[in-house]
């Protein structure tokens, strides 16, 4: 926990909300780069799974999950949350949360972590969306989210729709999964037992400190190995932290984007309010999702969950 300013932020802003705390007592542990040794993380695991609490939150990212992921009791975390327990995380987090959804099936929500999301800085209040967000999963009444694409998008790419090819920006996609996270960490699993293997299904995307060819070259991992061309939609949210040098030469993100749009007859849509950015939903990972698409207007509907 190199922010340790963070997570009391964090714990007094939830308490403050009118939440109760347990905090594990590993949850502040150090083991060279990581927080704890991998035994110690996994049974910090295994506890929030038996604690019956109603939300399991990660207290950071950073790296480290895919080192224990053969290790982790998938029919532990499959009780808790059929009991009811909601886990939830960014970042790192992704790899959890494939390894979930690929050996159980369960669903688990991509949302703030402890320090990034609640922790804000000193002075600063976390974002309004993403409590009312995440009071939206505790409650059960979240039942999708609404946002607008950027101004770049364009419709001079067919898309399709149940009713054929269209090119007007407008299409619809029924009882698909919602799957994805951060890009990165999503791509280190392909190939492993902890990549779901999801067809027809909704697939969102976002990366931190990442320049656009890195991305690039991520994303067309996914394009050889067949992942993009399987789904229905492909929905990329913030990518953020990375700088453009002359090098470029007018190389940016939205060249990434549009290069993608000629590689796949799937969707691909911007702007999704997720990634590490203050403002941000919380998306239930591996739950059935409708996507109606009109223009640059987008809504994702799930339910009460």
């Amino acid at each position: 926990m190199r922010d340790k300013a963070a997570f009391k932020r964090g714990v007094a802003r939830l308490e403050k909300l009118g939440h109760q705390l347990e905090i594990d007592p590993a949850a502040l542990a150090s083991s060279q780069r990581f927080a704890g040794d991998d035994e110690t993380r996994l049974a910090a695991i295994h506890r929030a799974a038996d604690s019956g609490a109603d939300v399991a939150m990660m207290s950071r990212g950073g790296y480290g999950l895919t080192r224990i992921l053969p290790d982790i009791r998938y029919k532990k975390i499959a009780k808790a949350i059929q009991g009811g327990t909601h886990f939830v995380g960014i970042s790192d987090f992704t790899a959890f949360q494939l390894a979930v959804l690929a050996q159980t099936g369960d669903v688990t929500w991509a949302g703030p972590a402890l320090c990034e999301g609640f922790g804000a800085g000193s002075g600063q209040l976390p974002d309004d969306i993403m409590e009312a967000c995440f009071d939206d999963m505790l409650s059960g009444q979240g039942e999708g989210a609404g946002w607008k694409q950027h101004k770049e998008f364009t419709t001079k790419n067919r898309v399709l729709s149940a009713d054929g090819e269209r090119a007007d920006g407008q299409f619809g996609v029924e009882n698909s999964v919602l799957w994805g996270g951060n890009l990165t960490v999503l791509a280190s699993l392909l190939g492993t037992p902890y990549f779901p293997s999801v067809k027809g299904g909704i697939l969102f995307l976002e990366d931190v400190a990442e320049h656009p060819y890195r991305i690039e070259r991520t994303l067309t991992q996914l394009l050889h190995a067949g992942v993009l061309a399987r789904q229905k939609a492909i929905m990329l949210g913030q990518f953020t932290d990375y700088q453009l040098n002359a090098h470029d030469r007018g190389f940016k993100l939205q060249t990434v984007i549009d290069w993608l749009r000629t590689k796949v007859r799937t969707p691909v849509l911007t702007n999704l309010p997720y990634g590490h950015v203050a403002t941000k939903i919380l998306l239930p990972v591996g739950a059935k999702t409708d996507l109606v698409v009109q223009g640059r207007d987008v809504l994702l509907a799930w339910g009460h969950l």
